[in-house]
Protein backbone atom coordinates (compact mmCIF):
# COMPACT_ATOMS: atom_id res chain seq x y z
CA UNK A 1 0.00 0.00 0.00
CA UNK A 2 1.42 3.35 -0.96
CA UNK A 3 2.06 5.87 1.47
CA UNK A 4 0.30 9.13 1.12
CA UNK A 5 2.17 12.33 1.95
CA UNK A 6 0.59 14.78 3.81
CA UNK A 7 0.14 18.33 1.92
CA UNK A 8 0.66 21.33 4.01
CA UNK A 9 -1.39 24.54 3.35
CA UNK A 10 2.29 26.00 2.29
CA UNK A 11 3.00 23.69 0.02
CA UNK A 12 -0.26 24.35 -1.32
CA UNK A 13 0.66 27.69 -1.49
CA UNK A 14 3.97 27.27 -2.72
CA UNK A 15 2.18 24.53 -5.36
CA UNK A 16 -0.30 27.36 -6.86
CA UNK A 17 2.02 30.35 -6.84
CA UNK A 18 2.07 31.79 -10.48
CA UNK A 19 -0.84 29.96 -11.33
CA UNK A 20 -4.90 30.59 -11.29
CA UNK A 21 -6.43 30.83 -8.17
CA UNK A 22 -9.95 32.04 -6.95
CA UNK A 23 -9.34 34.45 -3.60
CA UNK A 24 -12.56 35.13 -1.49
CA UNK A 25 -12.81 37.71 0.66
CA UNK A 26 -15.00 37.99 3.95
CA UNK A 27 -17.14 40.21 2.58
CA UNK A 28 -18.25 38.17 -0.33
CA UNK A 29 -16.46 39.59 -3.32
CA UNK A 30 -14.10 37.47 -5.38
CA UNK A 31 -10.96 37.65 -7.41
CA UNK A 32 -9.71 35.59 -9.83
CA UNK A 33 -6.21 36.06 -11.45
CA UNK A 34 -2.79 34.84 -11.18
CA UNK A 35 -1.17 34.76 -8.13
CA UNK A 36 2.28 36.74 -8.19
CA UNK A 37 3.57 36.70 -4.18
CA UNK A 38 2.17 36.36 -1.09
CA UNK A 39 3.54 36.76 2.59
CA UNK A 40 3.58 35.13 6.29
CA UNK A 41 -0.03 37.76 6.72
CA UNK A 42 -1.63 36.19 3.55
CA UNK A 43 -1.38 39.97 2.18
CA UNK A 44 -1.77 38.52 -1.86
CA UNK A 45 -0.31 40.16 -5.05
CA UNK A 46 -2.31 38.83 -7.90
CA UNK A 47 -1.78 39.67 -12.37
CA UNK A 48 -4.44 39.68 -14.54
CA UNK A 49 -7.29 39.98 -11.74
CA UNK A 50 -10.81 40.10 -12.36
CA UNK A 51 -13.22 41.18 -9.41
CA UNK A 52 -16.65 38.98 -8.75
CA UNK A 53 -19.52 40.34 -6.63
CA UNK A 54 -22.68 38.38 -6.72
CA UNK A 55 -21.50 36.59 -8.91
CA UNK A 56 -20.86 39.20 -11.71
CA UNK A 57 -18.43 40.83 -13.31
CA UNK A 58 -17.76 44.24 -11.67
CA UNK A 59 -13.89 44.93 -12.68
CA UNK A 60 -10.43 43.96 -14.70
CA UNK A 61 -7.24 44.94 -13.01
CA UNK A 62 -3.54 44.49 -14.34
CA UNK A 63 -2.62 43.90 -11.12
CA UNK A 64 -3.69 43.61 -7.45
CA UNK A 65 -3.28 43.83 -4.07
CA UNK A 66 -5.56 42.16 -0.85
CA UNK A 67 -4.35 42.55 2.69
CA UNK A 68 -4.68 39.19 3.76
CA UNK A 69 -6.94 39.91 6.94
CA UNK A 70 -9.84 40.31 4.28
CA UNK A 71 -9.09 36.71 3.01
CA UNK A 72 -11.76 33.95 3.52
CA UNK A 73 -9.89 31.22 1.28
CA UNK A 74 -7.86 30.87 -1.31
CA UNK A 75 -8.21 28.43 -4.11
CA UNK A 76 -6.89 26.60 -7.59
CA UNK A 77 -8.87 27.56 -10.59
CA UNK A 78 -9.93 24.68 -12.54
Amino acid sequence: MAEQQKKTPSDFLKGVLGRPVDVKLNNGVEYKGVLACLDGFMNIAMEQTQEYADGQLKAQYGDCFIRGNNVLYISASK
